[in-house]
């Protein structure tokens, strides 16, 4: 699969990806309007921080819980159930007069429930799709959340100051109603991917086998920790620049809307794997000039150049998806979604607290200069290498396709330059 026009024409693509672009949208405005309604009540960097990206921190427990269940039950009524619960968590948040301990509760108990939500999506896209197809499906969903976080942050701005926070969260509620409408309607019932009762002991079975093998999880911590640390960063626009936030968000989700497109679409497939680690750095570097505390005009400069770079998770994925059993792919992808959800969550609330002693400036800095630190500390062990040509025993006894980082060896060599890896 090589064009769009193939990816459109894949039944079941269509209905998935509105779903997908419908819960964006809604998530974009629904983050804005309680960030800013937040801010407007305590005047915190770090409780308005949190309240815009808190429920990723909170599915840290989904993630620990409840991820088993993201091949042990029926997509479509997962989807549909989960965009339902979403709307209504929304709903409930735009009450008049809810007091801001009531909205971190909400928020608090639809984190780990929205845990199950990226494994049982990407699971399903790895169904729709075949494996080769899977990068241009993922890509599509980037680029498409990319120009929905540019349209969402620009009307969820223009609807705060119309409407009101609260008024701009009932808009996001609609929809949510409205994804769980196309999801019921337009995906094909299918069902479960894995056999079985769902669990805690199952998702702490399957969270230690997808985490045992050492090249796994150098691709989960390249996926989780660089990301988190610069979401950290976007956490503070709205205390660095209240009037602006939207602007600055929508920038945001510009450079990333650019770099999917070169990296899923235009650039040739042997150079993705060697692009991870450029990217990740590409990622942070930028931000490291609100050291010098820079005017809008430069801040908008350093953040549409850095968020360029969150494409890098287009070439990790892949590997991920290289490295990993079919049966355990949507627990893979869940356990990828809420681990880096919950370290965007985790980077919030550091920013924030770094921000409450310092400033919204220097906090983004300190936060771009750890991201640099760990994508170097994690670089030897991202280098493009061909898998093993035999099945290889994975951490837990099971047999699986593995890579090997470290030093190349008889069954592992360097590329060469005139074709990419077999996770390519």
């Amino acid at each position: 699969m090589h064009t769009y026009r193939q990816l459109f024409r894949t039944p079941e693509f269509t209905p998935f990806f509105l779903t997908s672009a419908l819960q964006v949208g809604a998530q974009t405005m629904s983050g804005l309007a309680l960030g800013s309604q937040v801010f407007a009540a305590t005047g915190s960097p770090l409780l308005s921080a949190l309240a815009m990206f808190g429920p990723a921190l909170a599915q840290v427990i989904g993630a620990a819980t409840l991820l088993s269940a993201a091949d042990r039950i029926p997509p479509r009524a997962a989807l549909t159930g989960l965009a339902l619960l979403l709307g209504l968590g929304t709903a409930v948040q735009a009450l008049p007069g809810l007091p801001v301990w009531a909205v971190f509760a909400v928020l608090l108990a639809l984190g780990p429930v929205s845990s199950l939500g990226g494994g049982v999506r990407y699971g399903l896209l790895h169904e729709i799709l075949a494996r080769e197809g899977y990068l241009l499906g993922r890509s599509v969903l980037n680029m498409s959340a990319g120009l929905l976080q540019i349209c969402g942050f620009a009307a969820g701005g223009v609807l705060v100051t119309v409407l009101s926070a609260r008024g701009t969260l009932l808009a996001g509620a609609a929809l949510y109603a409205a994804a769980a409408v196309v999801a019921r309607w337009g995906l094909g019932r299918r069902p479960p991917r894995a056999a079985g009762r769902p669990s805690v002991a199952d998702t702490w079975r399957n969270n230690a086998r997808l985490w045992s093998a050492a090249p796994r999880r150098t691709v989960y911590l390249a996926l989780w920790v660089p990301n988190g640390l610069i979401v950290g960063c976007e956490s503070l626009y709205v205390p660095y620049a209240p009037r602006h936030a939207g602007l600055l968000f929508a920038c945001g989700a510009l450079g990333m809307l650019t770099g999917d497109i070169l990296i899923g679409r235009c650039l040739p497939r042997r150079w993705r794997p060697r692009l991870s680690v450029p990217l990740c750095l590409l990622l942070a570097v930028p931000y490291l000039l609100f050291a010098v505390r820079p005017d809008l005009p430069l801040a908008v400069v350093a953040v549409l150049l850095a968020t360029v770079g969150y494409a890098a998770n287009l070439p990790l994925q892949e590997r991920l998806m290289s490295l990993t059993p079919d049966e355990l792919s949507g627990h893979a992808l869940g356990l990828h979604s809420s681990g880096m959800l919950t370290l965007q969550g985790v980077g919030a609330a550091l920013a924030g607290a770094v921000a409450e002693r310092t400033s919204p400036t220097t906090a983004m800095a300190a936060m771009a200069a750890l991201s640099v630190v760990v994508t170097v500390a994690l670089a030897p062990g991202l280098r493009p290498v061909v898998p093993e040509r035999q099945p290889a025993q994975d951490g837990d006894g099971t047999t699986t396709c593995r890579e090997l980082a470290g030093k190349p060896g008889p069954a592992q060599r360097e590329l060469p330059p005139s074709r990419p890896s077999a996770g390519a």
